[in-house]
């Protein structure tokens, strides 16, 4: 399997959205795709139709014998996804408490669920850094990083870079990582501005187009729907769809 991690290093770029939108942009591309959410925000679902009182998921302590299959789930997308799961403050201290203590913990669910070795698994990671950053990077072969077009997301990269760093640098099979910016708008000049200056500074490592602020992107979450799916002839649709394409010319990720 391939595993890609989709990093932010603040909240409210739109990094789950983005997650479900380049999935299933990534399955169209010919390759088996699953998602698994280690965010406790368990909004990765919602992308995919799964009703908001559904408990299940990877942290539920109902899950048999702790057991990934369990809680896998096929979307109507041609994608599967893994949820976080409902679960009490209580539940989540006991299943980051296991995480803590097993640093092979990702790896040993991943390889459970009988994945073949083309597939690809994207993990839709916590803002910031983290126990659950720390289990994707010991194992990803490729990082995604979402930042927004503003001062605030411009200033974390040099944070970003020094952990990515500190996980990979020694790793053979990680293949590099990249920057994507999300709900850029070209009318605002701070939005040029933190583009262009990212673009100089990340080189090779900046994804030269962003995705775009579309209302369509929140119009097809209201309806559980990836954008492609909802508006086909969107811009955000058009952007993701590029972002899938850039990934597959410079990792290989799909065969």
């Amino acid at each position: 399997m391939r595993v890609v991690a989709v990093i932010s290093p603040k909240g409210g770029v739109g990094k789950t959205t983005v997650t479900a939108n380049l999935a299933v942009s990534l399955q169209r591309l010919g390759g088996k795709v699953t998602v698994v959410d280690l965010d406790p925000q368990n909004a990765l679902r919602l992308h995919f139709g799964m009703a908001h009182d559904d408990p299940l998921g990877i942290a539920s302590e109902n899950l048999p014998n702790n057991q990934w299959q369990y809680a896998l789930m096929e979307s109507r997308y041609g994608v599967d996804f893994l949820p976080y799961g409902i679960v009490n403050e209580r539940q989540r201290d006991r299943f980051e408490q296991a995480i803590k203590a097993n640093p092979d913990w990702l790896l040993m669910h991943l390889n459970s669920l009988g994945l073949g070795e083309t597939d690809v698994v994207l993990i839709d990671t916590p803002p910031g850094p983290g126990i659950y950053l720390q289990q994707v990077l010991r194992i990803a072969n490729i990082g995604i990083v979402i930042l927004k077009p503003d001062a605030a997301s411009y200033s974390t990269v040099p944070a970003i870079e020094s952990l990515i760093a500190h996980y990979t640098k020694d790793r053979r099979d990680f293949l590099g990582h990249c920057y994507v910016l999300n709900q850029m708008d070209a009318s605002k000049q701070l939005n040029r501005d933190v583009f262009g200056m990212l673009r100089a500074q990340l080189g090779s490592r900046f994804v030269p187009s962003a995705i775009h602020r579309d209302e369509a992107v929140s119009e097809a979450l209201a309806c559980q729907s990836p954008v492609s799916y909802y508006a086909q002839y969107s811009s955000a649709t058009h952007d993701v769809q590029y972002l899938s394409n850039w990934i597959q010319q410079n990792f290989g990720l799909v065969d």
